[in-house]
């Protein structure tokens, strides 16, 4: 088991605690530069859209899992930010700068969101947000002149300057150098005061709000940045895609967003990277493991649907803190073995706002 002596406060608010953190995130690092070399181009396709999914999960997960606001309409940020970074490249505005628009375009709408919704919590606030996703829906199906409707727009490929992401390993390089900045900003984020504030309010908005912390301010900022991350990562989508309708960013997409944090694991940043895995590569297991099911059962149309929503309820009742969760009591039960406790991990009663003022 690992001791971990301090002696000053930084080392309570450095990225990396301990030596062993360096290691196996320098070793990640380097596997996933030797990806190309390593996968086949199916599986690193794969990886890429793991990568593209891990920046809107950071996004939700700054959202839903640090500042406790309950969100079901992200995929409209997400859209706002493929159809910035269509229209864009479509007039031949390099990709830095789509990307930049993308994402301050997509936190104004967040912005927009937020600040009605400052009224409304719980249930309501995830209703309200839901609408705002279905009135983005109906604009970019109806905005035909800008968007092409139903029928959808192709977007061009990714070019910085004269070099061109038009191989998926290219690609594949632009979302890992991507997705590793905004890892970091996140990582730096939550351990700035704003960071701790977001926390706070998930924790106690009465409690933060006597501590001085303006519950208004910090909640738009929150949407904000959660809108900025899914445009960004809604403009990778669109790139990777290249041809986007409005469709593709529906309910169906919040709510795989939704179930992504979830099953990753709430309120850590760990979650939203091992809930994209989950995302993109049960599928793929689903249609693996359909060979050997009956037919009855392997042909059926709904199978998953109804595997995703088992999955989530198995979560639910009996892994609140997700994958990574699990991972933690894992690590733990080796780390103390023979003395691990198997109440250490016992699930706290969670209470309601109305519970605190009692």
């Amino acid at each position: 088991m690992r001791f971990i002596f301090k002696t000053s406060y930084n080392q309570d608010i450095n990225l990396a605690k301990h030596g062993g953190h360096v290691f196996w995130y320098a070793l990640l690092m380097f596997a996933l530069v030797s990806a190309p070399w390593m996968l086949q181009e199916y599986w690193l396709a794969q990886l890429t859209f793991v990568m593209i999914y891990s920046i809107m999960g950071l996004g939700l997960m700054v959202l839903a899992g640090f500042t406790g606001l309950f969100s079901i309409g992200n995929a409209a940020f997400m859209g706002v930010g493929a159809y910035v970074a269509a229209v864009l490249s479509a007039h031949g505005m390099p990709f830095p700068l789509t990307l930049a628009v993308s994402a301050g375009l997509s936190a104004l709408v967040g912005a927009v969101v937020g600040l009605p919704a400052l009224r409304v919590k719980g249930i309501f606030l995830g209703i309200a947000t839901l609408s705002f996703g279905f009135i983005v829906e109906e604009v970019l199906a109806r905005w035909e002149s800008l968007t092409g409707g139903n029928a959808g727009m192709h977007v061009k490929t990714l070019v910085i300057g004269s070099w061109k992401a038009d191989t998926g390993d290219k690609f594949y390089a632009v979302c890992l150098v991507v997705t590793v900045l905004c890892t970091l900003a996140v990582l730096n984020l939550l351990r700035s005061s704003t960071g701790r504030a977001f926390v706070a309010i998930r924790d106690s908005e009465i409690s933060a709000q006597s501590m001085g912390i303006h519950l208004a301010y910090y909640k738009t900022m929150s949407f904000m940045l959660s809108a900025a991350l899914a445009g960004i990562g809604g403009s990778l989508y669109a790139h990777k895609m290249q041809f986007i309708s409005p469709d593709q960013f529906g309910i169906l997409q919040s709510i795989d967003l939704l179930l992504m944090v979830v099953i990753g694991g709430l309120g850590s940043v760990h979650g939203a990277f091992l809930g994209a895995i989950f995302l993109i590569t049960m599928p793929q297991f689903i249609t693996l493991g359909k060979d050997y099911l009956p037919p009855v059962i392997g042909q059926a149309p709904g199978l998953q649907a109804v595997v995703y929503g088992l999955v989530l309820i198995a979560f639910v009742m009996f892994e609140p803190m997700g994958l990574y969760g699990r991972w933690l009591k894992i690590r733990t039960w080796f780390e103390l073995f023979p003395f691990y406790r198997k109440g250490m991990f016992k699930r706290q009663k969670s209470f309601q706002k109305s519970d605190r003022l009692k």
